[in-house]
């Protein structure tokens, strides 16, 4: 089932076309994964999507619907975000970062119903942070302050959510406790997740989707097998991968890599290096 997609969407950063006449499908209740290079449009199709940013033609639609038409609360209700550098939390409690996921179900007068409260305490038990509900934000580790920032998502009460390079600047072990915790949310809770991650390992592991961009066009999209393979990431990152099998998941892995530009330019180099004279005994 798909209920988010978009339509020739064009997407420019001041004079720059990003994204270029792109027709991609979200499948619904499903891990969602997009990969590229840097600067290949990754970051700016989720924003567009989620209407940070505005697109300059084509359509994005959620059940049937233009977002652009849809009010900021009702939007606020169906798609959360996670920025990939979330900030704004200097001298913040937990509790009151997660409490301002419940900001399009608030009145005017902004006041936490019992029922705002009771999705909060929710989100952070989901989440693994109701012991940190009264610590400030500021003092925890980049792994639990991750964490933190998800159960204020769920807290929006939304079917799908975006995130950022969710993983950034975590070690291996807070990543996979993140990748693990979205995981459970998509099986359990039937959340439609959709993440830009760089470890292509990650994306096969976790998403039933991937989609892989290069300058702004959709290079491949479908299942695990049928993008981490080499012919794919040769086209979209110029890399003579060898591609495996995870024995504990049966998904593709990268096993190793070469840059393929870079052997080209240092043939080239090594051609021009005059060679080394013998030496005379």
């Amino acid at each position: 089932m798909i209920r988010l997609y978009t339509d020739d969407l064009n997407v420019n950063y001041d004079d720059r076309l990003i994204i270029k006449n792109l027709n991609v499908e979200i499948p619904d209740k499903k891990i969602t994964t997009i990969i590229g290079p840097n600067g290949c449009g990754k970051s700016t199709l989720l924003k567009a999507i989620t209407r940070i940013i505005p697109h300059q033609s084509g359509s994005i639609l959620l059940d049937g619907k233009n977002i652009t038409r849809k009010n900021t609360k009702a939007l606020a209700k169906k798609i959360a975000i996670l920025p990939q550098t979330p900030e704004g939390v200097n001298g913040l409690t937990v509790g009151e970062l997660v409490s301002y996921g419940r900001f399009p179900y608030q009145n005017g007068f902004g006041r936490l119903s019992n029922k705002d409260i009771e999705v909060i305490d929710w989100a952070l038990k989901v989440t693994g942070t109701s012991e940190f509900k009264y610590r400030s934000v500021d003092a925890l580790s980049g792994g639990q302050r991750q964490r933190v920032w998800i159960a204020m998502a769920l807290a929006q009460e939304t079917e799908i959510i975006f995130l950022d390079e969710p993983t950034t600047y975590l070690d291996l072990a807070h990543q996979l406790e993140v990748l693990e915790l979205l995981q459970r949310l998509n099986m359990e809770q039937d959340r439609t997740i959709i993440m830009v991650l760089h470890d292509l390992n990650q994306a096969a592991r976790f998403a039933d989707y991937i989609i892989a961009l290069k300058d702004g066009e959709i290079v491949k999209a479908g299942k695990g097998e049928d993008v981490i393979n080499r012919h794919v990431l040769k086209k979209v990152f110029n890399i003579d991968a060898e591609i495996g099998q995870d024995p504990r998941t049966n998904k593709p892995v990268c096993i190793t890599y070469n840059l393929i530009k870079g052997e080209q330019k240092n043939e080239e180099i090594m051609d021009t290096i005059p060679a080394i004279p013998h030496a005379v005994h």
